[in-house]
């Protein structure tokens, strides 16, 4: 469930361009003004303010933004301008550019539909001249480059169907593998990057049955290293992406400092999605409410804004 908030009836396309333009009017820009359209708009309503606000002052609307606004509010609100998809695909390249940021690469590749996961490659092959698993693999080696261009080359089946002597057979691979640290083995990158969710989830289930421990668990406590990290944010994001995304929050969140770059993405992401779910799962773990944790780790319009995307 969605946390955005759209106000009703909503304005038309012309009128949020032409308040948007007085808001960049005057002594200093109006982000308070700014705030109120923008993050109580829909992707398909805010395309339309973008298409308005074009033919009516002949700029782009998303450089007039980078020009009237800094820092973390910019950023974030730079990427809620964009649509979901299209969001998606600059979060990758900007996470193959900064040595690899492979957490944003695997929740792309294990939370989004096999469908969306294919849109998504079709748009980042037109808009960058060069595949996703191209760029992936030419950022990456090793181990990674075998788990990431997995991950990202897959197209998952989508029904619910499952195999209950596989997934007991593979949950018993698994934790073979799990006990003689060989996580790199290929029959590990095989099970993750080629099962459905439904199939591996029952995988899961078994191995959870099976060894009286979690297979997240048994990675954490068989080894620290990179690699096992990253089998376990796929194993979580396949899981249950909305799990995934809570405990993201909360380390984002932490008392050691804010991670700006992870709070940013979970909820541009998730705002027009599944927010609201996450959120009253934050709550139940955090003992707090998002909206209040948000408050007292971020500040000025960077925070303001969130807590409109929040529902605030």
């Amino acid at each position: 469930m969605a946390t955005l908030k759209i106000p009703h009836p909503v304005p038309s396309a012309v009128e949020d361009a032409e308040n948007l333009m007085k808001a960049f009017h005057g002594w200093g820009t109006d982000e308070k003004a700014v705030i109120s359209i923008l993050a109580h708009r829909d992707a398909d309503q805010r395309k339309q303010i973008m298409v308005a606000y074009e033919e009516l002052y002949k700029e782009n609307l998303i450089k007039r933004l980078e020009s009237e606004i800094s820092g973390h509010f910019e950023r974030a609100m730079y990427r809620w301008m964009f649509d979901p998809i299209e969001r998606e695909v600059i979060f990758a390249n900007v996470a193959l550019k900064k040595s690899v940021d492979w957490i944003v690469i695997i929740e792309l590749s294990c939370i989004n539909s096999p469908d969306e996961l294919l849109v998504i490659k079709k748009m980042y092959q037109n808009r960058y001249k060069l595949s996703l698993e191209e760029d992936v693999a030419f950022h990456t080696s090793g181990d990674f480059r075998k788990l990431l261009v997995g991950l990202v080359s897959t197209y998952r089946y989508r029904g619910e169907e499952i195999n209950a002597s596989l997934a007991q057979a593979e949950a018993k691979i698994l934790h073979n593998l799990i006990k003689q640290k060989t996580f790199d083995h290929d029959e590990v990158i095989r099970i993750l990057c080629t099962r459905s969710k439904a199939q591996l989830n029952a995988t899961f289930n078994c191995y959870k049955d099976e060894q009286g421990t979690s297979i997240t668990k048994s990675l954490s406590s068989a080894s620290s290293s990179e690699f096992v990290s990253a089998l376990r944010t796929a194993i979580r994001c396949i899981i249950s992406p909305e799990k995934y995304y809570e405990k993201l929050l909360r380390r984002a969140l932490n008392k050691g400092g804010i991670d700006e770059d992870s709070l940013t993405r979970v909820i541009i992401m998730r705002a027009e999605k599944d927010l609201q779910v996450i959120k009253e799962l934050y709550q139940k773990r955090a003992n707090m409410t998002l909206d209040h944790a948000v408050s007292k780790e971020a500040s000025g319009d960077y925070k303001k804004f969130l807590l409109a995307l929040i529902g605030n």
